[in-house]
């Protein structure tokens, strides 16, 4: 399936959608959003990062920031933080410059790596973008993280893909539908922004209440 410039979803909802997909559709479906000191970290260190007109480029190095890509086929667009291309046979053509250039993306983060991958799906997800763009293959790319100060290096192999694939597919679906999936308590609910507009220990009471009044009436027929 291919999408249209009209139907594109923002590719930073991915890692939203990772970690929670109540979270994404709260922000991305419902338009609702609340800042918390780790948003403000993160807003502070890319505001560093992403300024276009910073773009650098000298003898074996280009580099460009805040450059903006897009997929038809994942139906995802956003901004890469930095994008520095260096000279390679495998390269590919960039305008104003002589020579073939491979691109190498680096994703900034605030705080450490996380326990799980959303950070590796959003960076592969800007790679595909890049690719579908460049006509080009990225096979790795970094992520740099605030707290560590230094570049990680990530495979993006096709696990990685597929579960970028996978995670447009059913953003594009709940999208479609409108549908706001309901909450449901974790331990990771107490660092989310919106917590207290999504009230997941509210809903979740609620919902064992339900089913304790569903159980006892069953048992009571």
């Amino acid at each position: 399936m291919t999408y249209q410039e009209d139907d594109l979803l923002p590719i930073s909802g991915i890692q939203h959608f990772l970690f929670c997909r109540r979270q994404w559709a709260l922000i991305e479906i419902e338009k609702q959003w609340e800042e918390n000191i780790f948003t403000i970290e993160g807003s502070q260190l890319h505001k560093r990062v992403d300024d276009p007109f910073e773009n650098q480029s000298g003898p074996g190095l280009i580099v460009s920031r805040s450059l903006p890509v897009r997929s038809f086929k994942l139906g995802l667009s956003g901004v890469c933080d930095i994008v520095e291309f260096h000279p390679s046979k495998d390269g590919v053509n960039l305008a104003g410059h002589s020579g073939l250039w491979e691109p190498i993306l680096i994703e900034y983060k605030r705080g450490l790596p996380k326990p799980d991958s959303r950070d590796e799906v959003q960076l592969c997800a800007q790679a595909i973008c890049l690719e579908e763009m460049l006509s080009v293959s990225v096979e790795k790319a970094y992520l740099y993280y605030g707290k560590t100060r230094h570049r990680t290096e990530i495979s993006l192999d096709q696990e990685l893909r597929d579960l970028v694939t996978n995670s447009a597919k059913e953003m594009h679906q709940l999208y479609s539908r409108g549908y706001t999936p309901k909450a449901r308590y974790k331990k990771e609910c107490k660092s989310c922004s919106l917590a207290e507009i999504c009230l997941p220990t509210l809903q979740t009471e609620a919902n064992d209440v339900k089913k304790y009044l569903q159980h006892f009436l069953e048992e009571n027929q």
